[in-house]
């Protein structure tokens, strides 16, 4: 279906130059759209492809309007007049209420008429499920688990017992939340298991990405506070705490009792040690490793620098050797000190 230019600069607050009456059905990149496709321009290393786009029209700052061939739409920030124009064209797909003949529900359920349960759905007992959730094939709720309102479960999403989920929220293909955080005690070289009684709260507006896992907390509750997202394969331990619309990437691994801060963004395969405390609006590039507490805003790397194989090799031979090269310098320093 096709939707008018005005339309989307009316949605997305954005300057039209060009024809408000033109028809757009989708989006693409300028390399490859369609004459009714959108794109846009937020990183000038791509502006080449502005130049000979075949885009019916372009989201863009004002400052590359004068090479752009097609109607244009001006905002401040491309990208994120992009998501908004995009949205707009896709809508979350609408569902209808109902429950398929292959789910398992415990009677004493609460789900609201509005739901929408698919196939090979097992509910436990004591789950309350509020109004336009939709809970996608094969997903398991155990027992007194809790959904807000207009939330998705995708797919194969487990949700263990006393799990509580907010409204909003999407949970894509594989997520588990609440499954057991490790706990363990040695007890004459065995690993003796430390029950896991407390469970996970997740907040309004969350996305939890595929195959990611939240565990429980050992005592207190795992925390996922509102607008946190969180991309595939992300390890979150037990009693951690996410401060509200913080952006983890994938592979990332935070182990249990991390409290991070609220607008903090953590590259992916990032490792994050456990017991340690991370302040408001940090940025962790990927592949860091954070071993101590950060306790002032900024950006923070501890990723070493690629490099061939076999200066490699020899950068890491030598650090094997950093701290008693240390001392050595210092008994330097010291001797020129005497003798001047």
């Amino acid at each position: 279906m096709l939707s008018r230019l005005g339309d989307i600069a009316e949605v997305i607050n954005a300057e039209i130059v060009g024809d408000p009456a033109y028809g757009i059905s989708g989006a693409g990149t300028l390399k490859n759209a369609l004459p009714d496709q959108i794109s846009f321009l937020a990183n000038r290393q791509y502006s080449e492809y502005l130049r000979t786009t075949r885009a019916g029209a372009v989201v863009l700052a004002r400052e590359d309007l004068q090479h752009c061939p097609v109607n244009a739409l001006i905002v401040k920030d491309p990208y994120l007049g992009f998501v908004k124009a995009v949205r707009f064209l896709y809508p979350e797909p609408a569902y209808q209420s109902g429950i398929a003949p292959s789910a398992s529900i415990s009677n004493s359920a609460l789900i609201h008429a509005s739901v929408c349960i698919s196939a090979h759905v097992a509910i436990g007992a004591g789950v309350i499920i509020e109004e336009n959730v939709y809970i996608g094939p094969g997903c398991v709720l155990e027992q007194n688990v809790v959904i807000g309102k207009n939330t998705r479960l995708v797919a194969n999403v487990t949700l263990c017992h006393g799990v509580r989920v907010g409204e909003r929220v999407l949970l894509h293909p594989g997520v588990v939340i609440g499954a057991d955080g490790f706990g363990m005690a040695n007890e004459n070289g065995q690993w003796l298991k430390l029950p896991q009684l407390g469970s996970v709260i997740i907040n309004d507006d969350v996305e939890i990405g595929a195959n990611s896992t939240v565990d429980r907390g050992a005592l207190g509750d795992t925390i996922i506070e509102e607008g946190v997202k969180i991309d595939n394969q992300v390890q979150i331990g037990h009693n951690c705490v996410i401060g509200a619309h913080t952006a983890i990437a994938g592979c990332a691994g935070v182990a249990g009792s991390v409290t991070i801060g609220k607008r903090c963004m953590i590259g992916g395969a990032s490792a994050i040690s456990g017991h340690i405390e991370i302040a408001d609006d940090v940025i962790i590039t990927g592949l860091s490793g954070v071993s101590r507490s950060i306790t002032q805003a900024g950006t923070y790397s501890g990723a070493m620098v690629v490099s061939d194989i076999m200066t490699w090799r020899k950068n890491t031979a030598r650090f094997r050797h950093l701290d008693e090269l240390a001392r050595r310098v210092a008994v330097l320093e010291n001797k020129l000190k005497k003798e001047t």
